[in-house]
């Protein structure tokens, strides 16, 4: 009895941490290839609290939000991004702003993305169309990976009155008037494009 005890004790202290690993309150939605030219991975989307912040592994793309997450008004998003390893081509990670409807057929969200080839840009997503707000531009303040492979991106939305910055480790890479993108108001969160494994803290906004 005392060794049943013991053993379902142990048990539960394993399961515990893992179960604790999911992200309370975040939601998925998964972005599939129809490209066959450029195929989503096999495997299973991972997303998980690792540390101070998330943790996610992207056989296919995927948008992740918090619903208790939304930004209204002048604001800046800010998150730190770890790619941890390059894919075999060209794949955008980064922020995700003015989120509306993001579980339905309307789905509606601007994202500030960048890549490992020293890129960056912009575009809006509504239903199932997204377009370029400012098409993918070189500038030497997105770090591309280093020798170990991995590279650091501090990415910054910043929304003011009638325009809005975009900033890379620091440096302003991109600046359109606010009409630009429709909406600024409502969820904020990230996306990670497929084929990418990716560390995201201090996701936050800021008045």
């Amino acid at each position: 009895m005392l060794q049943r005890v013991v053993l379902i004790a142990l048990v539960a202290s394993l399961v515990a941490p893992l179960a604790a690993q999911k992200p309370a309150g975040w939601k998925m939605r998964i972005d599939r290839s129809t490209s066959a030219s450029d195929p989503d991975a096999a495997g299973t989307i991972k997303f998980v609290t690792m540390g101070s912040g998330f943790h996610a592994t992207n056989p296919q793309a995927a948008v992740y939000w918090n619903p208790a997450n939304t930004a209204t008004g002048a604001y800046t998003l800010k998150g730190t991004f770890v790619l941890q390893k390059p894919s075999g081509h060209t794949n955008y990670y980064g922020l995700v702003f003015g989120g509306n409807g993001l579980e339905g057929a309307n789905q509606s969200y601007t994202y500030f993305v960048v890549a490992q080839d020293g890129t960056w840009l912009v575009k809006r997503r509504d239903g199932e169309v997204a377009k370029d707000v400012s098409p993918k531009t070189a500038n030497d303040a997105v770090k591309k990976p280093d020798a170990s492979g991995k590279s650091t991106n501090a990415l910054e939305v910043r929304v003011g009155a009638d325009k809005i910055d975009y900033v890379v480790n620091g440096t302003v890479v991109n600046s359109t008037p606010k009409s630009a993108v429709a909406r600024t108001d409502g969820v904020y969160g990230v996306r990670v494009n497929h084929l990418l494994e990716v560390h995201i803290d201090g996701l936050a906004v800021t008045k």
